[in-house]
């Protein structure tokens, strides 16, 4: 990528010619940075990116799927005047320094969402954030994986290959980097043709204020989630208080051996594995090691732990056991499909509501799950607000003001009717 990618004025215009394909990009321009590994190579990086000008792009790669942690395993940034950098926080755990350094500045994310959490974790906190998938949210595309957007805007084709690779490899292969380095590379003049268009569309506003909520979300606290045993796949298949409590031991200790090891829990034990275990109700671990799930050399060593874990389920006082959720998995309103059965008039108010979201989402060209969080549409629709308080519950519910200021008055006409 040449510096003039960097400028929207240089990017390829959108193009439907089926017969123009795009740019493969294979190699960053200026070829794949060296990795930052130590102090003194940090050091530098940062003089470099604190002396360039403009936005920074940055981006995260971790293990999701092999590892238990979500942290960084590389980390990667590019500024004009800057070029691009590489580092590996395994080396240099502490990048303090570097998010100090770019602190007036505005940092350009991919879906934010999934690597603040990370950046934060080695010391990186951005002040302002420009989110480019949000704002192709916001724009109506209706795919916006990086590689989607960038093909349709700027003309070129990225490998992505790599997205869902182990990153805790070490070392990390050439081929690897360069596409990691490719993906903040192409950030930038993303951004600049993304804000063009925003604020063509009059919603520059708008994506202001839902970057400014993303920031304020990334910054509380991660809040722990009451029963996250309730979330394993295929839950819904168990029908008795006993079964959920063997769910929840074989939960329990799958996420204790997990954590140990830093495996993804999938790797440990599989859902299916967990379900099968219940459903087939061994009376001895050669029963469960039996089990065709169970048939692994990991598994049969591991055997012990996870019949333990049903054998102290099913030694359980009635009283200790977990009860069956209304709703599915124990937080907020039941799922949609059963409200028609438990509160009818509730269903009809979530018809409603449903239809009015979705005639407005339409009408600006935007995801309706973007113009309102579904879960706080559900909440009103489940316990509507008094009269009058539909704004104020909005509000409190964290809806944004653009989305107050067009929701409002629908959503109390929906909720009244109904």
């Amino acid at each position: 990528m040449t510096e003039a990618l960097s400028e929207p004025v240089d990017a390829p215009e959108p193009t439907d010619d089926v017969t123009t394909p795009p740019v493969l990009l294979l190699e960053p321009a200026e070829g794949v940075p060296p990795v930052v590994v130590d102090e003194p190579g940090l050091t530098q990086l940062v003089d470099r990116f604190a002396a360039g000008r403009g936005p920074v792009a940055i981006d995260a790669e971790r293990a999701s799927g092999y590892r238990y942690s979500a942290r960084a395993y590389l980390v990667q940034l590019r500024r004009d005047g800057s070029g691009s950098g590489l580092i590996d926080p395994t080396g240099v755990p502490d990048l303090t320094g570097l998010s100090v350094a770019l602190g007036g500045v505005e940092w350009v994310l991919h879906a934010a969402n999934q690597d603040l959490a990370c950046l934060a974790e080695v010391g990186m906190h951005p002040g302002t954030l420009f989110d480019t998938e949000l704002a192709s949210r916001l724009l109506g595309y209706p795919r916006v994986a990086l590689g989607t957007m960038v093909e349709q805007l700027l003309g070129v084709r990225l490998e992505k290959g790599h997205s869902a690779a182990d990153w805790s490899t070490r070392p990390l292969p050439e081929s690897w980097l360069a596409y990691a380095a490719l993906d903040v590379e192409l950030l930038l003049p993303l951004r600049d043709l993304l804000e063009q268009q925003l604020a063509e569309a009059g919603k520059l506003d708008w994506a202001h204020q839902e970057f400014a909520a993303v920031l304020a979300t990334a910054q509380l606290p991660p809040t722990p989630r009451a029963e996250p045993w309730r979330r394993l796949s295929g839950i819904h298949k168990l029908r008795s208080p006993r079964q959920l409590a063997a769910a929840r031991a074989l939960w329990e200790a799958r996420d204790e051996q997990s954590r140990r090891r830093d495996v993804a829990p999938g790797r440990v034990l599989p859902d299916t594995a967990i379900l099968a275990a219940i459903l087939a109700a061994p009376r001895s671990r050669a029963e469960l090691a039996a089990l065709p799930v169970f048939s692994g050399p990991r598994q049969r060593r591991l055997a012990g732990t996870w019949y333990a874990a049903l054998h102290s389920a099913a030694g359980l006082a009635d009283g200790d056991l977990p009860r069956i959720a209304a709703n599915g998995n124990g937080d907020g309103p039941p799922p949609p499909n059963r409200w028609a059965e438990r509160d009818p008039a509730a269903a009809a108010r979530l018809t409603r509501v449903r239809a009015a979201l979705a005639a407005l989402a339409e009408a600006h060209t935007l995801p309706v799950e973007n113009l309102l969080e579904p879960a706080l549409s559900r909440r009103l629709a489940w316990e509507p607000p008094p009269a009058g308080a539909v704004e104020a519950a909005l509000v409190e519910g964290g809806a944004r003001p653009w989305q107050v200021q067009l929701t409002a008055a629908p959503l109390a006409a929906a909720l009244i009717e109904a």
